[in-house]
């Protein structure tokens, strides 16, 4: 009898072999965001080599995956990082980096203990600001303040912000939690220390205490990492994009695992190389993993500017970042030249039920879609949004404990899908 079964079970898996596809493809996506996340890489960002390091783990990977062919594609980016010492204090009490503070990513590094300044939003007068700060018991003062409002006003948060416009010694900005921090801008850096406290931070706290230390990287060589796919015809290709940097580290012991933003992606990418590996597909694919994204998409700009491939050949491009969530509406942007792609992904998604709806927003440079797009490559940006893990990502919180898959397995049927029904 139980050989008998075994007979059954046997026939059952293989006449439905490929139900079982997203399954074995969920197993190895997480144990590819679970490994992108992992302290191994110190949040894949550039001051401790996580970045390259993510970067040569991929190589690998989708070597294992069966492409036919991965290459490296170097290029340089000028960053601020803060690999080393890393502490604050308030009237003697110790924060906690990533928590009770983050930075701005173009800072610079600041020691000292300092008096605190708190602008009066209710009566702002900016004029009275700048002359209270030249009073001996606020000279070299932290500014304390709202950041939105500093936002409405930040003609005068400019000169705050400058050696000469103000003699204050930087700037502390409010707002909401999780804290986050960003590299967008880290390109340089500022004049004046800027830091980020939450909501909660003391309204009467008398003096500020740092020991902050930056390093600035220039022409600081990393790479996108280039897998490919052959497919019956070479004259055309679909491409599949994700980045894998992250955030990197925030003093010696904080790092930002980044497992939604963007090891989600990238996990999602190296699972459909393996796919089409074993169901060679009619064109040539190509999945790109960039790095630099979240240094001002520097990676993807690169790629646009020295393609591997003809950018007139891209059939169509899927650039998926932060997918790891439960939101049953999908979030994307589309490029003018990709809308036919987007009104089938909608067809097909109607029949299929995917996804209760894929919600268009306005193109936006915010992913590695972008470079693309305003190059007239029909592309969509795909991303999933505001579920339960959308809140973590750009904190420190964004880990393996706190990771999503609900919206991977729909994500994967609907891209592949659209590729056997428009080839």
């Amino acid at each position: 009898m139980k050989k008998l079964v075994l007979f059954f079970l046997w026939v059952f898996v293989s006449l439905t072999g490929s139900e079982f596809l997203p399954a074995q493809d969920l197993a190895h996506y997480k144990r590819v965001v679970k490994e992108l996340s992992s302290a191994r890489y110190q949040g894949r960002g550039y001051a401790r080599d996580g970045a390259n390091k993510a970067g040569r783990y991929l190589q690998k990977e989708f070597t294992r995956a069966g492409a036919d062919k991965v290459t490296l594609q170097p290029f340089t980016l000028d960053i601020n990082t803060f690999p080393g010492r890393m502490k604050l204090s308030v009237d003697g009490q110790k924060l906690i980096p990533g928590v009770d503070f983050t930075m701005r990513e173009y800072s610079p590094g600041v020691r000292g203990t300092f008096p605190l300044y708190y602008i009066d939003t209710l009566h702002y007068d900016s004029e009275k600001i700048f002359r209270d700060l030249e009073l001996p018991e606020n000279k070299g003062a932290f500014v304390v303040c709202d950041f939105m409002f500093s936002y409405r006003h930040r003609a005068d948060f400019k000169r705050l912000q400058s050696r000469d416009g103000a003699p204050n010694a930087g700037l502390l900005f409010t707002w909401e939690e999780p804290l986050k921090f960003y590299k967008a801008y880290g390109e340089k850096v500022g004049e004046k220390p800027i830091i980020w406290v939450p909501y909660r931070f003391p309204k009467d706290a008398r003096t500020v205490t740092a020991d902050i230390e930056n390093r600035f990287l220039d022409d600081y060589e990393c790479f996108n990492v280039i897998a490919k796919v052959e497919g019956e015809r070479h004259d055309s290709c679909y491409v599949f994009t994700a980045h894998y940097d992250h955030l990197g580290n925030l003093g010696r012991r904080v790092y930002y695992p980044g497992a939604n933003d963007n090891a989600s992606g990238t996990a999602a990418i190296v699972t459909l190389a393996a796919h089409y590996a074993k169901n060679r597909p009619p064109y040539d694919m190509y999945f790109i993993a960039f790095s630099g994204e979240d240094a001002n998409l520097r990676g993807s700009t690169w790629f646009a500017e020295h393609p591997v491939v003809p950018l007139e050949q891209i059939r169509y491009l899927f650039n998926l970042d932060m997918i790891g969530d439960n939101n049953p509406v999908a979030y994307c942007e589309v490029s003018a030249e990709g809308m036919w792609g987007f009104e089938r992904l909608e067809e097909i998604n109607a029949g299929a039920g995917h996804f209760q709806a894929l919600n268009r927003g306005e193109l936006a440079a915010n992913s590695d879609h972008y470079p693309f797009a305003v190059r007239h490559v029909p592309c969509i940006f795909l991303e999933n949004k505001m579920g339960d893990a959308f809140p973590y990502y750009h904190t420190v919180h964004d880990n393996w404990r706190n990771a999503v898959f609900d919206s991977y397995e729909p994500l994967f049927r609907l891209v592949t899908d659209f590729i056997e029904q428009y080839q």
